[in-house]
């Protein structure tokens, strides 16, 4: 039974977290859905791990492609990734269920403190995922490094 960790970015952007979180997940094995809500921001994303693929190739690609299912971290705006994940990372908002937090190792939220509706969003999510007894971690980078400001253990 995975956990949902939330992600409040406050000092740096997406595009630099993000190969972090993606580092750290291909280290303990796991596939990696990165779930947006438009395709334009997924290619986006892509073109920005590329970029940063000079200090460390992260290989990854865009869904509907023809090896989707090969792939250890597939960029898609919908459910259910062909590469049959252990991890879904949530960004812009995507929507993750409950029931995928409980089927997956992990499920990461990670949202734009500087954004009023991200913020706004994120703080449903958790209700929602805590409320139907999901485990959550709650992360912040206000201080200039990640610490955990708030947990909720999952219901037995």
């Amino acid at each position: 039974m995975g956990e949902a960790y939330f992600y409040h970015l406050t000092r740096r952007p997406l595009e630099a977290t993000l190969p972090a979180l993606l580092a750290r997940a291909r280290h303990a094995g796991w596939r990696v859905e990165v779930r947006g809500r438009d395709a334009a921001r997924m290619a986006w994303l892509d073109e920005q791990l590329w970029l940063d693929a000079k200090d460390s190739f992260l290989p990854h690609g865009i869904a509907g492609g023809p090896h989707d299912a090969d792939q250890p971290i597939l960029l898609t705006t919908g459910a259910g990734a062909a590469n049959v994940p252990q991890c879904v990372m949530s960004v812009d908002g995507a929507d993750i269920a409950p029931d995928e937090v409980t089927a997956l190792n992990r499920v990461c939220v990670i949202f734009d403190g500087n954004d009023e509706a991200a913020l706004k969003a994120a703080r449903v999510q958790w209700k929602t995922l805590t409320d139907a007894g999901c485990g959550a971690q709650y992360w912040s980078e206000e201080s200039g490094r990640w610490e955990m400001k708030a947990q909720r253990e999952a219901d037995n």
